[in-house]
Formats: structure tokens, C-alpha cells, sequence
């Protein structure tokens, strides 16, 4: 199950990126954190701003709603996303069960 809070004025979650993948994609769960395969290496940034940009498209958000919250040097993180419920996250990124 997804760790997903609802903050004021939108949510928090857990990622676990895997960087260097043969396409960008949501790749279901991992633990307690949404896997998320990108394209893009792990170096300066690179990867970090691809998970942004990524997120930002698949929540119908702007690029500055999405934010790092922790893990900016590692696959695991934490991301917060404002104007948003975590209902929407979830189906979004393909994860809300019935």
C-alpha cells in the first residue's frame, strides 16, 4: 500500500526511482513507495528533475507544484505535490483499486 499524507494543500508520498530505464513509466509499487522508471542517468540532477517533470505530466500539475521533499541523492524520496488529493494521485499514476 502507497504511504500517502494529505497536507495542507495537497499530498506527500514516497518514490523509488530507478534511474537509466529503457522508458519513462510508473512501474507499480515498491514497498511502501511508488515506483517510478526513468530514462534519465543520476547525475547532477538529471534524474531529480526528469521525476518532477514526470510527475508534474501524470498529475495534471505545473512543474512547480511538484517538490522534493528528501532523497535528493538517493532512489529513495520524498515528494510533495500541492493543488492535489491523494484520491487523484492514485489514480493518475494507475494504482487506485476499487
Amino acid at each position: 500500500m502507497l504511504d500517502i499524507r494529505s497536507v495542507q494543500n495537497g499530498v506527500v508520498f514516497k518514490v523509488r526511482v530507478q534511474p537509466r530505464a529503457s522508458k519513462d513509466q510508473v512501474a507499480g509499487l515498491w514497498e511502501d513507495a511508488v515506483k517510478i522508471r526513468l530514462t534519465a542517468p543520476p547525475v547532477e540532477g538529471e534524474a531529480n528533475r526528469a521525476l518532477c517533470d514526470f510527475l508534474a505530466k501524470h498529475l495534471g500539475v505545473t512543474r512547480a507544484q511538484v517538490d522534493l521533499v528528501t532523497g535528493q541523492t538517493g532512489r529513495n524520496k520524498l515528494v510533495r505535490v500541492s493543488g492535489i488529493t491523494a484520491e487523484s494521485v492514485l489514480q493518475r499514476l494507475g494504482l487506485y483499486k476499487n
